[in-house]
């Protein structure tokens, strides 16, 4: 299926959020996750579909000031 990972199309065959994490090399990085531009928690991400056209963004935080 056809997704949008930070605004670059990217094709996969995840079903879950977790698992496409995992797929990009991010499983076990503190990041931040959105789908649709919702707030997905970590607890949430083994259960949160994917579907083809979601928009996810991986936000990686950042420290300064």
């Amino acid at each position: 299926m056809k997704i949008i990972v930070n605004g670059k199309e990217v094709e996969t065959n995840k079903k879950t959020l977790a698992e496409l994490l995992d797929e990009l090399g991010q499983g076990n990085s503190r990041v931040a996750t959105a789908v649709n531009e919702a707030f997905v928690p970590a607890k949430a991400r083994m259960t949160q579909n994917l579907f083809t056209g979601d928009r996810i963004e991986i936000v990686t935080p950042r420290q300064g000031g």
